[in-house]
């Protein structure tokens, strides 16, 4: 099992040369690969092509390989790829169980299997009983980990992280990344994670790539 990009390359609009240079790069089923570089040079673009989000305008080549199969033209919702933002994106006008429901794999029928399965989330996440809560009254590490919950109920086979520790404070970051690496290490699903923090990289573990 791997995430595999082969001679990916993307170009901005109206532009002529491309993002950063082409890359090639394998992911193993339980690493974490970082990608690392300045700012404006394509990082987080590189996870909306891999997602299947290119915004309109940007023109990509290469491949994207998921275990063996090809993903790389195909819509973002049959391509199997989560992805956990900078902000944890929460839908104001549903509870935090709810919010964690949006994201259930379809096999998961019925009323009481569903909701067993997000109580279930919400305890392995530290947020036993919050089920009813309102997703704004939780804090910013709280709100990481439901969001990391939610990604995981949807079943990926591979995780994208968009800067996702970014926006916590040192402690809590520490904590949250222990948090986040250990469940990805324990489905063993392979994870390409885009940051600016050095210590997220050697916490990750995994290679580093610069672009």
């Amino acid at each position: 099992m791997s995430l595999d990009l082969i001679q990916v390359s993307i170009t901005p609009p109206r532009g002529s040369r491309p993002l950063f240079r082409e890359l090639s790069l394998s992911v193993p089923a339980g690493d974490v690969v970082t990608i690392m570089g300045p700012s404006g040079v394509g990082k987080s673009t590189l996870l909306d092509m891999l997602g299947g989000h290119l915004p309109h305008g940007f023109k990509a080549s290469g491949r994207v390989s998921l275990n063996d199969r090809d993903v790389t033209r195909l819509p973002a919702e049959a391509r199997q790829i989560g992805i956990l933002f900078q902000d944890p994106l929460m839908f104001p006008h549903l509870s935090v169980g709810d919010n964690l429901a949006f994201g259930l794999a379809r096999h998961v029928r019925g009323g009481s299997a569903r909701r067993g399965a997000v109580e279930a989330a919400l305890e392995q996440a530290g947020l036993a009983g919050l089920y009813e809560r309102d997703p704004a009254t939780l804090s910013g590490g709280q709100r990481t980990r439901a969001a990391l919950m939610r990604a995981m109920l949807a079943e990926p086979l591979a995780l994208l992280l968009d800067e996702p520790f970014s926006k916590l404070d040192t402690e809590l970051r520490a904590e949250i990344r222990l948090f986040v690496f250990g469940h990805i290490r324990a489905r063993g699903i392979p994870v390409l994670m885009v940051t600016h923090d050095e210590s997220d990289a050697a916490v990750a573990g995994g290679a580093i790539v610069t672009l």
